[in-house]
């Protein structure tokens, strides 16, 4: 069932089904933020963060806010909404549910975008670095395959390559290069947000404010490929423009999200998924998608600060763990009908 919401004579399809997700998602994303505020040692006690968050804090309450939890925070929320929606794209364009920037190397080459950065290029803000190496890295993987991004199979393996390469990149790097800046280098490769700041935010949130829109205006004609080229220029749809923009803002959104958090391994694979499966869909379902990605990150974060046993893991570690696993789900579940 859908809705329409009319917009002056702009009329705008809405799911309910997905409208109820985007509101339960939302206000769990709410839960989480109050949660990662106020809990452990320098929480923020829970009267306080209203008048917090509109300017009244000071003294530790100011302190944690604006240094400490609320940049890690923001920059969780922001850089996973990112990648929700560099997946949902890729995974739509290339009709391949492992179509994903972790499963084609891009985070990888992202992360060696910024090591090679850091050394040969100190002038140039890590961000450029971090689309520089993601845009070389979807390359390669595009021309190793043979095929693009539509073999799943020789997606993977083209992807386990051109990962193979950047990590070895970037460990030259840092073995060699940059020794000072080795142990935090080597948190951030892995996805870390202990060291979160002002930037961060900036970076993530001027890239979710271009991307985001820009996204939601493409979905339409993103959702048409799923029908084949054939049909989709039947509607008056341009397959080659279509793909090419989306895989753009794919890899923009990607290495906006990496530029902050590092390499996060798994959010853009899962949250599309997680979001298709619970709305019933086959559309892109960006904005679902961007949502689920801010409650996966920040859920994971949130655990990396206070959890026992994984408290102080870089949260990209924690990622790594649960995504792993839904991988190898994924390509059992491939290989059974024959797609691999």
């Amino acid at each position: 069932m859908s809705a329409v919401i009319r917009i002056g004579r702009v009329a705008l399809p809405i799911h309910r089904r997905a409208l109820v997700f985007c509101i339960a998602t939302a206000a769990a994303l709410i839960v989480v933020a109050v949660v990662t505020l106020s809990v452990g040692k320098l929480g923020i006690p829970l009267a306080e963060i209203p008048s917090a968050l509109f300017g009244g804090a000071d003294g530790k309450t100011a302190f944690v806010l604006e240094r400490l939890r609320g940049p890690r925070l923001a920059t969780a929320l922001l850089a996973g909404a990112l990648l929700g929606v560099s997946g949902a794209l890729f995974q739509t364009v290339t009709q391949n549910p492992l179509g994903s920037p972790d499963v084609i190397g891009l985070g990888a080459g992202a992360g060696a975008g910024v090591a090679v950065a850091s050394l040969a290029f100190p002038f140039i803000p890590a961000s450029l670095g971090a689309v520089a190496g993601a845009v070389i890295a979807t390359a390669l993987v595009y021309v190793c395959t043979g095929r693009g991004f539509r073999s799943p199979a020789r997606t993977i393996i083209a992807g386990i390559a051109v990962a193979a390469l950047a990590y070895a990149i970037t460990q030259y790097v840092v073995s060699t290069q940059l020794r000072d800046a080795a142990s935090q280098l080597a948190a951030y490769l892995v996805g870390s947000l202990n060291a979160a700041d002002a930037q961060d935010v900036i970076v993530t949130g001027v890239a979710a404010l271009i991307i985001l829109p820009a996204a939601v205006a493409l979905s339409r004609s993103v959702s048409m490929l799923e029908m084949g080229d054939a049909a989709a220029a039947g509607v008056g749809v341009d397959p080659n423009r279509t793909r090419t923009w989306a895989v753009t803002l794919s890899v923009l959104a990607a290495g906006a999200a990496v530029a902050a958090a590092g390499p996060v391994s798994f959010v853009a694979l899962t949250a599309p998924q997680i979001a298709r499966r619970l709305i019933r869909t086959s559309d892109v379902s960006i904005l679902p998608s961007a949502l689920t990605g801010a409650l996966v990150l920040a859920v994971a974060d949130l655990a990396a600060q206070q959890a026992p046993f994984v408290e102080g893991l870089p949260v990209g570690v924690l990622t790594l763990g649960v995504g792993g696993a839904y991988l190898g789900y994924l390509l059992v579940r491939e290989h059974s009908k024959g797609r691999l």
